[in-house]
């Protein structure tokens, strides 16, 4: 492995997919892709394997200087990893799902998604703070395109305001960024995240990435871009989109604004918080009385990655180990509830929750699959959703029992309108014929939902292999943000009762609990 540029073949995999799908026929195109994207996989499976947990912080580094002070720099630690992984395993599944559904301009639809793989692959592994930035906003281009040219009767719009959004919020950040590189002589992204800059212009400076990151996560109330680009996206655009675009301003804030401005992460920890807690409770009570599937599940997006927020500035282990788990979970499951989505709408062409029902009659299959994602979304445990949300939240419960509060209640909200959507479509009478007639999913349905449900059964039963790559990287961060971490509000020392009681166990049985009464108080 020593030696091998492999950051660099799993970007050029795509490219050359990408170049090759421009000047092939529909059906060519279609083969290209898949195969592209599963040699990209393939790749990803290797990187993994030869990724060494423990070892150097930033690993498979490769850098070459392109032109005047450009620098290109790749390399990843096991939060890049991680992401890059969702990203790599994400593609062939959204190929598939366009396999029948795209029949326009197959060629150059094919190509923006690999063009996109290769802009996505390359945002969570560069290593220059420009590089990164180019990246990070091209992004944009392939999935404004495929929204805009390939998305429902109002995509002109939809892909329109997704544009102006996302790119309002980084024109700031790339101001912040030249002051950055002028500050500390280099734009090494490992380098300023060990750097500290002055208090004073970290408020600026953490005001300037938030405009971006809060775009790209959504935060609320800068989320409305959101459900109109879902809902017009065709399917795999919807899955790239929630399983791994949003991810890009949660690795924004776990990549730069904490590391790199701790002392301005906290605090605007309030800012955040409030909110996020907004989100949680506002988007769950809006998504309750949707009507149509697609906005549903856009709208819970922003519920579940504002506990990603929330754990991302709770300062400590659990919270950043949750938000993370809760990003790559929310990035499987969001991705099946689309793909689940679009099954049915590639059948029937509505989206309409009331144009369904009694799905679980004529669709088994289909039922059950959407019920394992419904259970994962809501956070069942043995699924993926369950593990990053107790951990984010029992980040935060140390922090803020408050916003735990509030945030919790999202759990609950979220229950109640995955449950009801999933009452409305797969259970009840048939009342609608074509609806009823309609055929359980192919085998090529069954390649692209089964990969889905047996990572996020994975996720969910074992967590330790995705939290083990992360774990030192969460370490360092979290001792980074050590010094300027805020009090939290709890009126106990951590395990205080508990040592109480074991002291006072020998005496007599009552005084344990006086004991703890006594630590309690």
């Amino acid at each position: 492995m020593e030696g091998l540029p492999i950051l660099s073949l799993m970007m050029l995999a795509p490219l050359a997919g990408a170049a090759a799908c421009l000047f092939a026929g529909a059906a060519a195109a279609r083969w290209i892709a898949l195969g592209a994207t599963l040699v990209t996989f393939v790749l990803g499976v290797v990187l993994w394997s030869n990724y060494q947990i423990g070892g150097p912080q930033w690993q498979f580094t490769e850098e070459a200087n392109l032109f005047a002070g450009f620098q290109y720099k790749l390399g990843i630690d096991g939060i890049a990893l991680m992401l890059i992984m969702l990203s790599v395993f994400l593609m062939p599944v959204c190929i598939l799902a366009s396999w029948e559904s795209v029949q326009k301009r197959v060629g150059e639809y094919m190509a923006a998604f690999l063009f996109m793989e290769v802009l996505m692959i390359g945002t969570f592994a560069a290593q220059d703070l420009f590089l990164f930035y180019v990246f990070f906003e091209a992004g944009l281009i392939p999935m404004y395109l495929i929204i805009g040219v390939w998305g429902g009767d109002n995509r002109i719009y939809a892909s329109y305001k997704f544009f102006l959004y996302t790119l309002f919020g980084s024109v700031l950040m790339l101001i912040a960024m030249f002051w950055m590189v002028a500050e500390a002589g280099t734009s090494d992204i490992p380098t300023l995240m060990q750097y500290s800059f002055p208090a004073g212009a970290q408020t600026w400076l953490w005001l300037a990435f938030f405009a971006s990151f809060a775009v790209k996560v959504p935060m609320w109330p800068l989320h409305t871009w959101l459900p109109d680009a879902h809902v017009q996206a065709p399917t795999a655009g919807s899955v790239i989109l929630a399983g791994v675009l949003l991810k890009l301003g949660g690795y924004g804030f776990i990549r730069f604004s904490l590391p790199m401005f701790p002392e301005a992460s906290a605090q605007f920890a309030w800012l955040v918080f409030a909110l996020s807690m907004i989100a949680v409770v506002y988007t769950s009570l809006v998504a309750l009385v949707q009507t149509d599937m697609k906005k549903l599940i856009a709208y819970s997006s922003v519920a579940h990655m504002a506990i990603v927020t929330v754990g991302l500035f709770a300062f400590n282990v659990q919270g950043l180990e949750g938000a993370m788990i809760v990003m790559l979970s929310h990035g499987l499951v969001s991705g099946a509830l689309f793909l689940c989505v679009g099954v049915i709408y590639d059948r029937l062409h509505t989206r309409e929750i009331a144009r369904y029902g009694g799905l679980a009659i004529n669709m088994p299959y289909y039922a059950l699959f959407f019920l394992l994602f419904t259970m994962a979304s809501i956070g069942l445990p043995g699924t993926s959703g369950f593990v990053g949300e107790f951990l984010s939240l029992a980040g935060i419960y140390q922090t803020s029992s408050l916003v735990a509060l509030i945030c919790t209640t999202g759990i609950i909200l979220g229950a109640a309108y995955m449950l009801y959507l999933y009452r409305r479509v797969a259970f009840g009478g048939q009342v609608n014929e074509d609806a009823a007639a309609m055929r359980d999913i192919s085998a090529r349905e069954w390649v692209m939902m089964a990969p889905i449900a047996a990572a996020v059964m994975w996720m969910g039963v074992y967590p330790e292999s995705f939290l083990a790559p992360m774990r030192a990287d969460i370490a360092v961060l979290d001792a980074r943000l050590a010094a300027a971490a805020p009090a939290g509000d709890a009126k106990l020392a951590p395990g205080a009762p508990r040592a109480a009681a074991a002291n006072a166990m020998p005496h007599h049985e009552g005084s344990e609990t006086s004991s703890a009464k006594e630590g309690a108080h």
